[in-house]
């Protein structure tokens, strides 16, 4: 990717790239749903990245070019246009959320690729994001650290796209750690890197089913999340996010919410719960507590927040009953992409056979079956010039 990418920049800009920049996406092992609740998750980023090669331009204007798309977006910095409804949206939402930040961005010729699936549940849009925004950053010469580069991204996802996501995602690919999941604090913004235990896989199938965030449920079930807070603080005072709902509480409060409403708060209250518990299950090694909260996250996914599907049910399914594997869950919003399983290294062929057999019979394809590796987050990388 990092070869085509320069190779790429140079046959159409007939000049040499000044920056290389790789963001990964993402894989979320346990945490889905709590991130825009203000909650708790623990993603990882991954071996999957888009890649951006850019310089300079004089006038502000942005040139991107889309390779795997083969299209190609001019767009204005002064100021940025408003919303197409395409793919070069997240350039220039993310030119806007910088903008939006008092950062004076110098103009860009670009070209973007990427091997981050997209509609699959890994974030192609924030390593997207991340990586025009780290381009950015670098050819501005602008002071923003991981942090404020991934709000930035969060920003151009909900202002500008209109897709009301939480910070997950972008601060997975901007903070990312090499053989590391990541304990995130969606309100702090605290990180706590935990390593993966040797001799254990993380192992991505995806259904191929794709979904458009912003045409599907997504930004509803946030609506419904917030309706219930409205509601519970009448009696829970103070209380700004379903983060701030303890167990006990809900248990002693959720008849006072519509069914639907309860539904959706019990699954992120017991999610913020069982991230927390799984952090204290892999500081011990206990794996299997980790695997059972990943099957416990997934049911509530299907039955309270509602956002699997029947193809995902399969694959997670099948790989519960797998030897070898401690857990599996879909990962991502939802309604498609893929589900997430941690198995034993020795469990990974067989796990990934029993996989794509199952779908064979049911929905007569196969399922995409990667095994995963923790990545670094964000960063500029090195080159060969053609000199």
């Amino acid at each position: 990717m990092r070869d085509r990418a320069v190779a790429s920049f140079r046959a159409r800009f007939g000049r040499e790239p000044t920056v290389l920049v790789r963001a990964p996406g993402r894989v979320n092992l346990l945490g889905e749903h709590t991130d825009y609740n203000e909650g708790y998750v623990l993603p990882l980023a991954v071996d999957r990245a888009a890649w951006v090669a850019a310089a300079p331009l004089e006038e502000p204007l942005a040139r991107v070019v889309a390779l795997d798309l083969q299209e190609e977006a001019t767009f204005s910095l002064a100021p940025v246009p408003p919303r197409q409804g395409d793919w070069a949206d997240y350039p220039r939402g993310v030119a806007w959320a910088l903008a939006e930040r008092g950062a004076a961005l110098v103009g860009m010729e670009a070209v973007l690729t990427s091997d981050v699936p997209q509609g699959a549940g890994l974030s192609s849009s924030a390593a997207i994001e991340v990586a025009c925004a780290w381009a950015w950053r670098t050819l501005s010469d602008l002071d923003l650290e991981r942090t404020a580069v991934a709000l930035a991204c969060q920003r151009a996802e909900n202002g500008y796209v209109g897709v009301r996501c939480g910070v997950m995602d972008q601060m997975a690919s901007a903070c990312g750690r090499a053989d590391h999941v990541l304990l995130l604090d969606c309100r702090s913004l605290e990180i706590e890197p935990l390593p993966l235990p040797t001799g254990v896989a993380v192992v991505v199938a995806d259904s191929g089913v794709r979904r458009e965030l912003a045409a599907s449920e997504y930004n509803r079930r946030r609506q419904e999340c917030e309706e219930a807070v409205r509601l519970l603080s009448c009696h829970l005072p103070g209380i700004r996010a379903l983060r701030d709902v303890s167990a006990q509480d809900f248990a002693r409060l959720q008849y006072h919410l519509p069914a639907t409403l309860r539904r959706r708060a019990r699954h992120v209250v017991g999610e913020n719960a069982r991230v927390l518990k799984a952090v204290a299950a892999l500081r011990a090694g206990d794996l299997e507590l980790v695997g059972r909260a990943m099957r416990r996250c997934h049911e509530s996914l299907r039955d309270d927040y509602q956002v699997s599907a029947p193809e995902l049910d399969l694959l997670a399914e099948t790989a519960w009953a797998v030897r070898g594997c401690y857990g599996a869950r879909l990962t991502g919003a939802g309604f498609g992409g893929c589900i997430v399983a941690l198995a034993e290294a020795e469990a990974v062929e067989e796990l990934s056979a029993r996989l794509a057999q199952a779908y064979q019979a049911r929905f007569g394809r196969q399922p995409a079956v990667t095994v995963c590796r923790a990545a670094a987050g964000v960063a500029t990388i090195p080159w060969e010039t053609s000199a």
